[in-house]
């Protein structure tokens, strides 16, 4: 697992890539547990299959999910932090068996008025097995500041 970096240990420009995830059945399934979203195009295959997608598909929100935990896991990580909001468009379907993952650089940072922290700005985008763009968007993160730069 790649160290993580505080705001000192990146520029513009450093990018990162999450590992690939097969996107399940019991994932999607799981999804609308959890959010309480059994809207048919999701949960029901014969439903589905009379749809333009013509088979289920994860909701768009979920791929949002498995975006963000991606970057938890790439070879460009940062300290716990705090999110400060998404722009997010759903480009295409995420169909069950879909192997995807996420792609993103730091676009832009700067330093904040709140003692030991920093915000990166994160294009971001979801890549299926094809190569095709599922989902983009922008993360607007707070990192920490390494302890050492805070004290100056």
């Amino acid at each position: 697992m790649a160290e993580e970096k505080f705001y000192e240990d990146v520029r513009v420009g450093d990018a990162g890539i999450s590992p690939e995830i097969t996107v399940t059945e019991a994932m999607v399934m799981s999804y609308a547990e959890l959010t309480g979203d059994f809207t048919p195009v999701h949960t029901d295959e014969e439903y589905a299959r009379t749809t333009p997608f013509g088979t289920r598909v994860a909701h768009g929100l979920f791929g949002l999910s498995l975006a963000d935990g991606l970057k938890t896991r790439s070879d460009l990580r940062f300290p716990p932090g705090m999110s400060l909001g998404w722009t997010w468009d759903f480009v295409a379907p995420i169909k069950l068996g879909d192997v995807v993952h996420v792609k993103f650089h730091v676009a832009s940072m700067r330093t904040t008025r709140k003692p030991g922290w920093g915000i990166v700005v994160l294009p971001s985008e979801l890549i299926n097995q094809r190569g095709e763009v599922v989902q983009r968007g922008e993360h607007r993160l707070m990192i920490p500041r390494r302890p050492e730069a805070q004290a100056a």
